[in-house]
């Protein structure tokens, strides 16, 4: 059983990444492990340098990754981008805030978008720089980038223990001809194997997590998970996404039937894929913080028993509207809400 009391997650500086490396068969989590609460806040350092501060609940001023720390956060995930427009998710500004998580102690998650901006089921843009490559240049461009991240990653001490090959990739990845669709995987299980190639040779002991989005939609997960295993695609965990109250028909949906749906599709989700599952992405509407608590809190209580569940991550819940326009966050005025509550249990 996975070890989630006040006391335990106290002493769990350090977050053991759950199963084993890609290869080596179906995996479960070690009991007794410490479980991943985390968030990712990517978007911190852009932040910052339009001046926002950030505090905690008493008002003090305090950095954003130890503020997350002092919620009870033991992890930080961090996006990457190929050659982003102001720099912003690129490999220094990646190992800027890499730095800050290594030196709480934290463990990392990092994951790449293998794009120059925002990488998602709906978009995955090539990077400009690999826009006239066949498939076998793209993906020793995979190849090649990741390796460059993360060896900068591990020439500063980083503990990284976690990678994602690709961002919510339902769809595949570096479209066209990585797209997956029907029956069809594109070039997509060459380019995630060549993105696993470059985790294994830097990071050994890291594991590799295949990110899909809508982690209450089962029947689009099974599709995909049935697809891939029939062209032995490998990796260590599954990565899900779960938004479950996005706005729609004027107002914020409720949050129960799509985050009661999540946890019931897990322990199929597990059977299907033969891995440990990993929330990588979780949000709710800004505006509603006592009912994201009321959400985190059901998902932290009821996957508390599941061994093969190793991990949940809020994502950028030190974005606002006001500041960069995002609603999904779980912060006000630079202070955390009542919503990030759940962490600290």
């Amino acid at each position: 059983m996975i070890l989630r009391c006040p006391a335990c997650l106290a002493l769990c500086a350090l977050v053991l990444a759950c199963g084993k490396p890609s290869g080596d068969g179906p995996e479960e989590s070690v009991p007794g492990q410490a479980f991943a609460k985390g968030a990712d806040i990517s978007w911190v350092t852009e932040l910052e340098s339009k001046g926002y501060k950030f505090y905690n609940a008493a008002g003090q001023e305090r950095e954003c990754t130890a503020l997350m720390k002092e919620l009870g956060a033991n992890a930080i995930r961090l996006r990457v981008w190929v050659d982003p427009a102001g720099g912003w998710n690129g490999k220094a500004d990646v190992l800027a805030k890499a730095k800050r998580a290594q030196a709480l102690g934290m463990k990392l998650l990092i994951d790449f978008h293998y794009s120059d901006s925002w990488a998602d089921p709906g978009k995955q843009t090539v990077p400009a720089a690999w826009k006239n490559m066949n498939p076998t240049e793209m993906a020793a461009a995979v190849k090649a980038h990741t390796q460059e991240v993360l060896q900068a990653l591990k020439g500063a001490g980083a503990d990284v223990a976690w990678v994602q090959v690709g961002n919510e990739v339902t769809a595949g990845m570096l479209w066209e001809s990585g797209r997956v669709a029907g029956t069809s995987v594109g070039e997509f299980v060459r380019y995630f194997h060549a993105g696993r190639e470059a985790v294994q040779a830097v990071y050994p002991q890291a594991r590799v997590i295949l990110h899909l989005d809508n982690g209450w939609n089962l029947s689009t997960l099974n599709w995909f998970l049935s697809l891939m295993k029939g062209h032995a695609l490998e990796y260590d965990i599954l990565g899900l996404s779960l938004y479950p109250s996005y706005w729609e028909g004027g107002a914020y949906p409720d949050w129960k039937p799509r985050v009661q749906q999540f946890v019931s599709n897990l322990p199929s989700l597990h059977q299907a894929s033969g891995k440990p599952v990993m929330l990588v992405e979780f949000g709710m509407p800004a505006s509603e913080p006592e009912k994201a608590r009321e959400a985190l809190a059901y998902l932290f209580t009821n996957t508390r028993s599941l061994t093969y569940f190793c991990g949940l991550f809020y994502w950028e819940p030190e974005a606002e509207h006001e500041r960069c326009g995002y609603d999904y966050g779980a912060f006000s005025g630079g202070r955390p809400t009542v919503a990030l509550e759940p962490f600290g249990n």
